[in-house]
């Protein structure tokens, strides 16, 4: 059963490398090392086509597609071993997909290590993935991080290369900005509402419902829809005990931390120099995608303003768990805030305010104080607003502060990044 398994696998791999393949803008690891590659991401974010790009890059290569029913229960991971290097011909390099499907997986792919195999593995759960390679992989590994497409790669998909206008762009990022990045929406004409809905469901059932055995099952999805309709939105855990009708807050924080591992949400910190005061304070949520929660979430009508606010967290967060550097929100107690406070080797770098709508004087006001104000408090002189299409530099000075800040259009600023 296993052989005709990783036969059928081999035929699915042969067809699918004969599709249009959309480079990926990623620091691309070194092949020519031991170390294990490990591409981690949210399912159906391109995992598996850029890992199958990678490994062909240097030669051939064996494939294992671990997110396959037939699978899921093997034991005799030898017998698993010797059939893949039988039907791809004893290769020195094997694609390994979706690792955490498999029970103490992590021992196996460290005796296939120690035998000298070049590995690539790829998995769609962050912690799994992290503590398991972290205690048997010591220093044994790289990661990249693949999130669906950044506004970069889904302007390649949609353009071929073909340079767009300024004008073209700014059009693109309308459809961005309310589809989202995953790949298969992006290049297919595939129903965009169904397949997110569709892949937000089997994430929780899947992935998180069914591995940590899940009782309440309905109460983890409707805190993945309130938290998908409030994107951009402070939250305490006592507040989402409310909503989702749980008896205590520790069963809430373990089912939003599943929803992080699983990459739907991720959270941001509010900013402050003392850690005991910023792990008490609220934190605001994202989504990995904007898609999803043009899919998944309440509302009935787009919030630009907050979809843009979400473009731009996806793309800090991409970068924070590339490089090491955080970034947070700021608010005072006036509750004036700015929505990003970006760092570098420990020390406030940039400041970002999104603000969709620069026309309307209250709220360009308002987004102005509290940038100078915070860069005032934070003693940072890099302030930027992200916009709609307001772009240049300007000087500004209000209850005695001066700063200079520079207004940039969200797609311009998109594909700087």
């Amino acid at each position: 059963m296993v052989r005709q398994v990783i036969e059928g696998q081999k035929r699915e791999l042969d067809l699918l490398l004969k599709q249009r393949y959309v480079v990926r803008k990623v620091k691309v690891p070194p092949l020519d090392n031991q170390l294990v590659k490990v591409i981690i991401g949210p399912r159906r974010a391109g995992k598996s086509f850029y890992s199958q790009h990678l490994a062909m890059a240097s030669g051939p290569f064996g494939y294992i597609n671990l997110d396959d029913e037939r699978l899921v229960g093997l034991m005799d991971y030898d017998e698993l071993t010797a059939e893949a290097m039988s039907v791809y011909d004893s290769p020195k390099r094997l694609l390994i997909d979706e690792i955490q499907n498999l029970p103490r997986w992590e021992l196996w792919i460290n005796r296939l290590h120690r035998l000298g195999l070049r590995l690539i593995i790829t998995g769609s759960n962050a912690h799994l993935l992290s503590s398991e390679l972290a205690t048997h992989l010591t220093g044994r590994h790289e990661r990249v991080i693949l999130f669906p497409f950044s506004f970069a790669e889904y302007k390649d998909a949609f353009s071929g290369l073909k340079a767009l206008s300024d004008v073209e762009t700014a059009s693109l990022l309308g459809s961005y900005l309310k589809d989202g990045g995953f790949p298969e929406t992006t290049v297919t004409s595939i129903n965009k509402q169904n397949y997110l809905l569709t892949l937000f469901q089997s994430t929780i059932y899947k992935d998180i419902v069914k591995r940590y055995r899940i009782t309440a099952a309905e109460s983890i999805e409707n805190l993945g829809r309130y938290l998908l309709s409030n994107t951009g939105s402070e939250y305490s855990f006592r507040s989402l005990t409310r909503v989702v009708g749980c008896k205590s807050d520790m069963t809430v924080r373990k089912y939003l931390r599943f929803l992080e591992e699983s990459f739907i949400l991720f959270s941001v910190s509010r900013f402050s120099y003392k850690v005991k005061e910023q792990a008490a304070l609220n934190k605001k949520i994202y989504a990995i995608d904007n898609g999803v929660i043009s899919a998944v979430s309440f509302s009935t009508s787009p919030n630009t303003g907050r979809l843009a606010e979400n473009v731009v967290a996806i793309a800090l967060e991409k970068h924070r768990l590339e490089s090491g550097q955080n970034y947070f929100f700021w608010k005072n107690t006036k509750h004036e805030e700015v929505d990003f406070v970006c760092m570098e080797n420990g020390r406030v770098s940039r400041l970002l305010q999104v603000c969709w709508n620069m026309e309307n004087p209250k709220t360009a006001d308002r987004e102005l104080h509290a940038l100078l104000k915070a860069g005032k408090e934070l003693r940072c002189d890099t302030l930027q607003i992200i916009t709609e299409r307001k772009k240049g530099k300007e000087d500004f000075e209000w209850s005695g502060i001066k700063a200079k800040i520079e207004f940039i259009p969200l797609w311009e600023w998109l594909l700087a990044e």
